[in-house]
């Protein structure tokens, strides 16, 4: 089993049992120096994705899954990895009991543009749902995004 850190929308713990039904919660915590963004707006559906940036000074909120490699091709699939939309890279996460390297997805664009207001929904529940702080919630949800009809 590998570490998984999930900032987007695979915080929801049951959206990730559906894709990767082997790999339970392990935990949550920070990927310290990064900052979440959006970007390649000519890739997404409906606006930019969610990626994450280096950014001193700046955290990320993670779920931590332990993700059988069975599952980890599944969600590869799932995140656009096996086609180069995302790609996997080691980060470190702070914990209550320490520090973790795991990997992560990581856009494979050009950081700009604004996501949709429903994928901006989908992330702030999804954060909520993984335990996230009020305050980091509410950041999501305040962020700017296109309209729906945008």
């Amino acid at each position: 089993m590998a570490l998984y850190a999930a900032y987007g929308s695979n915080l929801d713990p049951a959206q990730m049992h559906e894709r990767c039904p082997h790999s339970p919660v392990s935990g949550t915590g920070w990927v310290e120096g990064w900052r979440l963004t959006f970007g390649g707006e000519d890739l997404g559906w409906e606006g930019s994705l969610a990626t994450m940036v280096e950014a001193p000074g700046e955290h990320v909120f993670v779920g931590l899954y332990d993700v059988t490699d069975y599952d980890a091709r599944d969600l590869d699939a799932w995140e656009g990895a096996d086609t180069g939309l995302y790609r996997k890279v080691r980060v470190r996460v702070a914990t209550l009991e320490g520090e973790e390297v795991a990997w992560t997805y990581l856009l494979d664009g050009f950081e700009g543009g604004l996501p949709s207001a429903r994928y901006l929904g989908v992330l702030s529940e999804a954060a909520e749902k993984a335990g996230a702080p009020d305050d980091y919630v509410a950041e999501l949800r305040s962020r700017p995004c296109r309209s729906s009809g945008s």
